[in-house]
């Protein structure tokens, strides 16, 4: 049977981060993907200028009549930029009986520093959305913020970790690529109980919009697949970064991550700057 996922977050124009992202991300990874959007961004691959929220009620209506149809076997919620909004999502999610597992990015400031979660809908993300998320995936600036306080090396973000667990939820995945120490970039994961660490080398490039976005649906894609927390995110992690490594030069400032590497490695495409036939 086709494994189903759903996106709930907010459409970038530009086709590298939110529902596009994920989407991509899932059908890469075999999963077939659904979205509730909650927003519509003007954006580019150089900043966000303006964003529009979709009506609650109609991003509540939007996942209670998917799970009224299909069988879904994973969520994903990305960008949710206010307290009503936040309220329906919850709502429509705790609504349904058998809930599937819940991946949580709290998407909060874009590359370009456009706020994307206003300060009173932070506290709403907290007591309404972690309690139904299996994993939440803040980055550093993220996890700073939910927690108050800074976070400056890899025990700092195992006790980040172990302290966002406390706030509700269940497994917690801290993304350390802001964290400029050495060549290698660090996550930790953490389960409640067991923490787990994950590196990378760090990879020269500016081609990183949607890192956050796919990293997160990725997560939710092997999920959807029936991985296990730990066996989900270091999958994860590996195609995040092959999809960094191999990230499309679009645009004249952050270009997207490429998610179907895989299929264009097999595919003979070379690179995105072939020649046209």
């Amino acid at each position: 049977m086709m494994r189903v996922a759903l996106t709930v977050a907010g459409s970038d124009s530009s086709g590298g981060a939110g529902i596009q992202a994920d989407l991509k991300t899932f059908q890469a990874l075999g999963v077939f993907g659904m979205s509730a959007v909650t927003a519509v961004t003007v954006q580019n691959t150089q900043k966000v200028y303006a964003i529009q929220e979709v009506r609650p009620e109609i991003v509540h209506d939007q996942i209670t009549c998917l799970f009224d149809d299909i069988s879904i076997h994973a969520v994903k919620i990305g960008m949710v930029a206010s307290v009503p909004l936040i309220e329906a999502i919850a709502k429509a999610l705790t609504s349904v009986e058998k809930l599937p597992p819940v991946v949580l990015d709290p998407v909060m400031i874009s590359k370009s520093g456009y706020a994307l979660l206003s300060s009173d809908a932070q506290a709403a993300l907290v007591r309404y959305l972690f309690p139904l998320a299996m994993v939440v995936t803040p980055n550093l600036p993220e996890a700073e913020s939910l927690l108050g306080r800074t976070i400056g090396d890899v025990a700092e973000m195992k006790m980040a970790a172990r302290d966002m667990a406390g706030l509700g939820v269940k497994h917690v995945v801290i993304k350390g690529g802001h964290l400029r120490q050495g060549r290698t970039a660090t996550d930790i994961l953490f389960d409640g109980t067991t923490f787990s660490r994950l590196e990378h080398p760090r990879i020269d490039t500016r081609n990183t919009h949607g890192t956050g976005c796919t990293f997160s649906s990725a997560i939710t894609a092997y999920m959807a697949r029936g991985r296990s927390f730990f066996d989900a995110v270091g999958e994860a992690k590996r195609y995040i970064s092959g999809a960094i490594a191999h990230g499309l030069p679009l645009g004249k400032g952050c270009g997207p991550t490429h998610h179907f590497f895989d299929l264009y490695e097999r595919a003979g495409v070379v690179s995105a700057e072939d020649e046209d036939p």
